[in-house]
């Protein structure tokens, strides 16, 4: 959805591929412009015994911690990638191929075939189920903010940022633009920075009073700072409702086996605890489980 351009603090996205992802990427000698062959949507796809046959899987990454990035050391990571590694050996494929991208390029890139499957925690919504299919969501999210140690000025939600006048920011591509917008906060006043980090940077040194993000982000990148705290996770209000979002792989529209084959995996794990424990290491807590459905964001 195309918007007026917001205040950047420079020309580069949280979701952009990371510099070192890049790196990583040549030397597993990934390329985006691969290609897997067509499929066959009748009866639901062919790609899950194809990518049997192959033994490997290529799943599209963003370059985002903690969803699905490749770490210092060139391996694929985050909670996504994990979770993708468990459930494609489950299906009888035993190797995960990382395809580096924009995160505005996960979609475009499933659907031109680039890639099998994205794995970058994308949140499920009515505008992305229009393009691609989803599995059930493998976690759910509130937000929570970036502020100065003790919270000053006592931000805890959106409406708090408006009332209070603070110096808004929040990242490039996040839905907490939306939110922001929903809530008062003016378009033109808003500091977008690449990611995190930088988020923290920027309230840290003073440039921002807040920074959104979703929970389990702002609550890692502050375990470091002596400056700077994390506020007790909310959802937000979006056209006068409560908000919770949730994250999920996306498969193309005519593999509904392979959609239904993943969502028969995850749910066992859900129901085994295994789940949370492929998550844990990457921040995630019990309160982001979910038995949210593909099915009621989508329709939301």
């Amino acid at each position: 959805m195309s918007s007026p351009p917001f205040k950047k603090e420079r020309p580069l996205t949280r979701r952009s591929l990371l510099g070192v992802g890049a790196a990583a990427a040549a030397a597993l000698g990934v390329s985006a412009c691969s290609r897997v062959p067509t499929e066959d949507g009748k009866n639901g796809g062919d790609l899950l015994e194809r990518l049997r046959a192959l033994g490997v899987v290529r799943v599209g990454i963003a370059g985002e911690i903690p969803f699905g990035y490749i770490d210092k050391d060139g391996n694929l990571t985050g909670e996504a990638p994990e979770l993708a590694r468990v459930i494609f050996k489950r299906l009888g494929v035993d190797s995960v191929q990382p395809v580096p991208t924009e995160f505005g390029s996960l979609i475009p890139g499933l659907n031109s075939q680039q890639f099998d499957v994205v794995a970058a925690g994308m949140y499920v919504n009515k505008e992305r189920c229009a393009q691609v299919i989803f599995a059930d969501p493998d976690y759910q999210m509130l937000d929570s903010f970036v502020v100065r140690k003790g919270n000053p000025k006592g931000l805890r939600t959106y409406r708090d940022v408006v009332e209070k006048k603070a110096k808004f920011a929040t990242g490039t591509g996040y839905a907490e633009i939306e939110y922001a917008i929903d809530a008062g906060i003016p378009e033109s006043e808003i500091l977008i920075v690449p990611d995190q980090v930088a988020g923290l940077n920027a309230v840290e040194s003073g440039r921002a009073d807040v920074f959104a993000g979703t929970a389990v982000t702002t609550r890692e990148v502050v375990k470091k700072s002596g400056k700077a705290e994390a506020t007790e996770p909310f959802a937000p209000i979006v056209d006068g409702k409560k908000r919770i979002d949730g994250g999920a792989f996306a498969f193309r529209p005519t593999e509904t086996r392979l959609r239904d084959a993943f969502n028969t995996e995850l749910h066992k794990m859900k129901k085994s605890g295994e789940l949370l424990r492929v998550l844990r290491p990457f921040g995630f807590t019990e309160s982001e489980m979910t038995d949210l459905t593909a099915k009621e964001l989508c329709a939301r």
